[in-house]
C-alpha cells in the first residue's frame, strides 16, 4: 500500500475537537474517528465556501488512504489541514494532515471524491463554482 504523499504545507485548516469517548480500550483515538475528523473538515470547508445547496454533499467519498503516525487522544483540540492535489472532470483528490494540540502529526490521508447525481447514481462533471473553490486550495506540483 502506498503512503499518502502529503506536503508539509497545506492551504486550508480547521480546528476540531475529539471527544473523550473517542478513545478505545488502549487509551488512543479509535481509528474510525480519524475518518470522522476528515469528514467534518470537508463539511466545514464546503459550508464555508457555499458548496452545499442542501444538507448533502454534491460528491461521494470513493476511496481513502489513511496513515497513522502517532497515537491521538480523546478530549483534545486538533487541527485538520487540507488541500487539493488533483482536479479532474468528475472527481478531485484531497490531502489531509491531523495534528494534535502539541503540533505532533497524528495522521495523514488522501481521499478521492467523486461528484454524482443522486437521481441516477452516476458521476457528473464538477460544477464551475466548485472547481473555482478547489482551485483556490490546489497544491502546486
Amino acid at each position: 500500500m502506498q503512503t499518502p504523499k502529503v506536503p508539509t504545507s497545506l492551504p486550508w485548516s480547521i480546528q476540531l475537537r475529539t471527544r473523550w469517548s473517542d478513545e478505545d480500550k488502549q487509551s488512543v483515538l479509535n481509528n474510525a474517528v480519524y475518518l470522522t475528523l476528515l469528514e467534518e473538515a470537508r463539511l466545514q470547508f464546503a459550508q464555508k465556501h457555499d458548496l452545499l445547496e442542501t444538507r448533502s454533499f454534491p460528491f461521494l467519498l470513493a476511496q481513502c488512504n489513511l496513515r497513522f503516525l502517532s497515537p491521538g487522544t480523546g478530549a483534545a483540540e486538533v487541527i485538520v489541514h487540507m488541500g487539493v492535489n488533483h482536479i479532474g472532470n468528475t472527481s478531485f483528490t484531497q490531502l489531509y494532515r491531523v495534528e494534535g494540540p502539541d503540533g505532533k502529526v497524528w495522521a495523514e490521508a488522501e481521499a478521492l471524491l467523486v461528484c454524482y447525481d443522486p437521481a441516477t447514481n452516476r458521476p457528473v462533471p464538477l460544477e464551475e463554482s466548485m472547481r473555482t473553490v478547489l482551485m483556490d486550495v490546489l497544491i502546486p506540483d
